[in-house]
């Protein structure tokens, strides 16, 4: 073998060494931020309690859903916690703790929130991130960011379904997409916040 020949062999295999040395980091990196792709789109969900001045609302079953001053509480479904930020004929910011009754579960999350926004008839679902593994105050969950028309306005919304130590609750942040921007950071607070 000449020294060209053993040179040009000596780098595809240090090339492909050094690539594999790089897809094995990567997928440890993933596993260890929640086995997700997603997981970066949730970067800022980093669990603490609500900041001072902020309010509490409870479910009968316990979970404990924070919002910011401005906001309130708001009738919806029984056993539910809801709050808002209702402005002049539109309503802003909308927070929403529900247990979970149906057939949703950690695992099939991303798949079954999209599919029950278009029960509801909601139009142009679009899930936007989902990850997995993520953790919450006391418990972990999974998540969702997608997008959705109704017949007044197109939302964004952070939904996620969290485990705790007694309960599953699913959490929804949503807002008007063009308010998204403007409200993200005080809905992603109470994502944060929320306890099951």
């Amino acid at each position: 073998m000449d020294r060209a020949t053993a040179t040009g062999t000596s780098s595809v295999r240090k090339r492909a060494a050094l690539a594999a040395a790089l897809v094995a980091a990567a997928a440890i990196v993933a596993l260890s931020v929640g086995g997700s792709s997603g997981t970066r789109a949730f970067a800022w969900l980093r669990p603490g309690p609500a900041p001072a001045g902020w309010h509490v609302a409870r479910t009968p079953g316990g979970a404990s859903l924070a919002y910011a001053p401005g906001w309130r509480a708001i009738e919806t479904d029984p056993g539910t916690a809801s709050a808002a930020l209702v402005e002049p004929r539109l309503i802003a910011g909308y927070l929403n703790a529900t247990p979970r009754d149906g057939a949703e579960t950690l695992a099939n999350w991303s798949r079954f929130r999209p599919a029950h926004d278009r029960e509801e008839g909601d139009r142009d679902v679009r899930l936007l991130s989902s990850a997995t593994g993520l953790r919450f105050r006391t418990g972990h969950g999974s998540c969702v960011i997608d997008r959705y028309s109704t017949s007044r306005t197109t939302y964004r919304e952070i939904a996620c379904l969290v485990a705790g130590p007694q309960r599953s609750t699913v959490i929804v942040a949503a807002a008007p997409d063009s308010l998204w921007d403007r409200q993200a950071p005080t809905l992603e607070r109470a994502v944060s916040t929320f306890t099951p």
